[in-house]
């Protein structure tokens, strides 16, 4: 599965989150078999030529995240997780929370 975060930027699994307006890139994760597989990075979120995206997980509850589930992803925001090492645990763990209409 594919899970799209947006960070400050393209430092790998150091890298942080940031807020929409705040982001610098888009941090793209190949999710499979309760690890990341690989974390590929992109300046527009369109770049990445993936025709689905599973998840974006954003900094918080306040962001505008209609877009995102107009695409039919499913959206999720961190607790306390800043890094991408961060997330990828609270992923893997259930530990994000989601946003429903």
């Amino acid at each position: 599965m594919l899970i799209l975060v947006p960070v400050e930027s393209d430092a790998g699994t150091d890298a942080k989150i940031a807020t929409l307006p705040e982001m610098k890139k888009w941090a793209l994760i190949d999710f499979d078999a309760g690890e990341a597989q690989s974390i590929r990075f992109f300046d527009d979120r369109m770049e990445t030529g993936e025709d689905w995206i599973d998840f974006v997980i954003l900094k918080n509850k306040y962001e505008n995240y209609m877009e995102f589930m107009e695409e039919g992803m499913m959206v999720l925001v961190t607790r306390q997780e800043e890094s991408l090492e961060d997330i990828i645990n609270a992923f893997k763990f259930k530990e994000l929370d989601e946003i429903g209409l």
